[in-house]
């Protein structure tokens, strides 16, 4: 026997270590192992360099058996990738189940905004073109963004929401390599960012957020930015500064006033009317 022999003597032990004979199997007129439960075969003849081999293989049911448990091994994996993704572009956990499907539809004209948004990314993605959602305290801005985010996760695109505040506590934090995290912001397919303007109104924050902003239009990566500010306080800034902020944003996205209740009240309301029915007033 040579080598070449030898090594699929080898290969062939292995299979039938793997596949074994089980009660209810059975062999057919040929001489073939098949399978008591499918009534497929377990064994397959073949020829090497003449010589006739009869090899184990495995049977429907088998076969279908390890397709299963491939098929949850990668949908495990998947998971375990998209949840990953999520504790990465959320550091509020509450964000990471803020999804289309929780969506209270009070709002049509920006939940079909913000599903055309997903649905276009693509395009969006290649243009570089991102949100500028301003409005009102709890009209459904961060809920809505955070909706994009995690659709997008679903489909594969990394993402990161965060806030000024929460990134200016980062970067003081850092003794080095201050540029090197601003440029990895731009690794994301899409960045959100928060409440703009309710950082401390600083030349230093500015100069941070104008990095940001100028960091994702230079890149051609589009951004999606939340905001309490008016169009006015938007369009007609206070300082030079700010000016230079804005007019990064405008030139990058699509602005779109937020309008609507206060969510964030009617919540507060509800939870005091329920502990007042704990209370027992009499």
């Amino acid at each position: 026997m040579n080598q070449f022999e030898a090594a699929l003597d080898g290969v062939a032990r292995q299979a039938e270590a793997r596949i074994k004979c089980e009660e209810g199997d059975f062999f057919n007129d040929e001489g073939i192992l098949l399978c008591g439960k499918c009534r497929t075969p377990k064994q397959v003849k073949i020829e090497i360099l003449g010589v006739p081999k009869t090899v184990m293989c495995l049977c429907k049911c088998e076969q279908d058996k390890r397709d299963a448990e491939e098929r949850e091994w990668k949908e495990k994996q998947e998971a375990m990738k998209l949840a990953n993704r999520r504790e990465i572009c959320f550091s509020d956990h509450r964000l990471r189940g803020w999804t289309f499907d929780k969506d209270d539809g009070k709002n049509e004209k920006l939940t079909m905004l913000a599903k055309n948004y997903v649905e276009n990314f693509k395009q969006f993605r290649q243009e570089g073109r991102g949100l500028l959602l301003f409005g009102g305290v709890g009209s459904g801005k961060t809920f809505i963004s955070a909706c994009i985010a995690n659709a997008l996760i679903d489909m594969g695109y990394p993402c990161m929401m965060t806030n000024f505040s929460r990134l200016t506590n980062t970067l003081n934090g850092m003794f080095e390599g201050r540029q090197e995290y601003l440029d990895s912001l731009n690794e994301f397919s899409l960045l959100v960012i928060d409440d703009l303007a309710a950082e401390r109104n600083t030349e230093y924050m500015d100069e941070i957020v104008y990095s940001v902003t100028d960091g994702r239009c230079r890149a051609g990566k589009p951004l999606i930015v939340t905001t309490n500010l008016t169009k006015e306080e938007l369009s007609r800034p206070s300082d030079v500064r700010k000016q230079r902020i804005y007019s990064r944003l405008f030139e990058m996205c699509y602005p779109f006033c937020v309008e609507g209740v206060d969510r964030r009240e009617q919540k507060l309301e509800a939870s005091y009317a329920e502990m007042e029915k704990l209370f027992d007033w009499r």
